[in-house]
């Protein structure tokens, strides 16, 4: 897909009939060859934002799939780093990038972590979660961190409603709607549950402090607001 290396439509065929941990344990030693991995530019804005609010400890990778976030926390963090991911997949894929993370296989709606961590992150994961599977995804991250802690992670802003960005991700989501539908397992990933005011109200719940950061290495949009934010949730 998009590239020599990246997976065929077959393969994607294929992944997209699995459950999501299947899917991604097929895709994973592809995964960094499509446009599915989070850009370097994002990862590169989100340390670029978070390096002024350091210095952080140990930082925690939610849904580290092949490691993009685990190269931001090598940059930010002075203490141990940990990438937990529930596809072996992509644990395995993570661990040749960075064999020096503590790298954990679990359901991220029930991490094993007590107050351990200064910051955590994630990277593009939040669409496959259900809003109803949220709170436990959140709470989770907030016991993993120690008092003062940091989660933060990019979201897109809304594209307008007139603009293409907006129709094709309303076609995405419902094409998943029908395909969850009408086949099992179900295949969790929509872009248009993870909006702010969601996420902001889940994370206030949750027992966090939320601001937000405008990420202008990014770009704006055509009205002048940045296409970006870097959501700052303290514990």
């Amino acid at each position: 897909m998009f590239s020599p290396q990246g997976p065929t439509l077959r393969e994607l065929g294929v992944q997209a009939l699995s459950s999501v941990e299947r899917g991604y344990d097929l895709l994973a030693p592809k995964f960094d060859h499509t446009p599915f991995r989070t850009p370097e530019s994002v990862i590169e804005a989100t340390v670029q934002a978070l390096s002024g609010l350091g210095p952080f400890g140990h930082g925690l990778d939610v849904c580290c799939g092949t490691g993009a976030g685990l190269a931001a926390l090598d940059s930010l963090c002075q203490g141990r780093v940990t990438g937990v991911d529930f596809s072996a997949g992509m644990l395995a894929q993570a661990h040749l990038a960075h064999p020096d993370a503590a790298l954990v296989r679990g359901d991220v709606r029930a991490l094993p972590f007590a107050g351990g961590f200064d910051l955590a992150v994630t990277f593009g994961a939040l669409g496959h979660f259900l809003p109803a599977e949220r709170p436990a995804l959140l709470e989770g991250v907030r016991r993993a961190l120690r008092p003062g802690g940091l989660f933060a992670f990019p979201i897109w802003a809304p594209p307008p409603v007139a603009s293409v960005d907006h129709w094709a991700m309303a076609g995405f989501d419902l094409a998943m709607r029908v395909r969850n539908a009408v086949w099992r397992p179900p295949f969790v990933m929509y872009y248009r549950t993870t909006g702010f005011r969601a996420l902001r109200a889940d994370l206030t719940a949750a027992g966090f402090t939320v601001a937000t950061r405008a990420l202008t290495a990014l770009g704006q949009a055509r009205d002048g607001t940045p296409r970006f934010w870097l959501v700052l949730a303290r514990s």
